[in-house]
């Protein structure tokens, strides 16, 4: 389509929609920083005994990812043949780090922790 873009204020706007356009097309994202930010979804749900956290992880092996926990946030990292991926969660509640489990099944991540809710009750005198 030819047209004089010089004065169209939206000329910016409709440049991203067709970006984003021929990415979906071609199933690559086609900026610099290929990752995994396009195609993953966290969740992290808290009940009164558990926090539970969800990703998705398309294109990545078992063998491939890493997951490390310090009580309050979640690491995961994963590198495939084509990308990277390293996410630092926030849980929504403290947790035992030492109680995890995780499963990896199609490309979707669950780990699962007992929550840690001691905290030291300190006496006002």
């Amino acid at each position: 389509m030819d047209r004089d873009d010089r004065d169209d204020p939206f000329g910016d706007f409709f440049e991203e929609i067709e970006r984003m356009m021929n990415e979906m097309a071609s199933g690559q994202p086609t900026s610099d920083d290929a990752g995994f930010a396009s195609e993953t979804h966290v969740d992290a749900y808290a009940t009164d005994e558990t926090v539970r956290v969800v990703a998705d992880l398309p294109a990545v092996s078992k063998e491939q990812l890493s997951v490390q926990c310090d009580g309050e946030s979640l690491t995961v990292s994963a590198a495939s043949d084509r990308r990277e991926y390293d996410e630092t969660i926030e849980l929504p509640a403290p947790v035992d780090e030492h109680s995890g489990s995780a499963t990896f099944n199609n490309g979707v991540l669950e780990v699962e922790f007992d929550r840690d809710d001691d905290s030291a009750s300190i006496d006002v005198v």
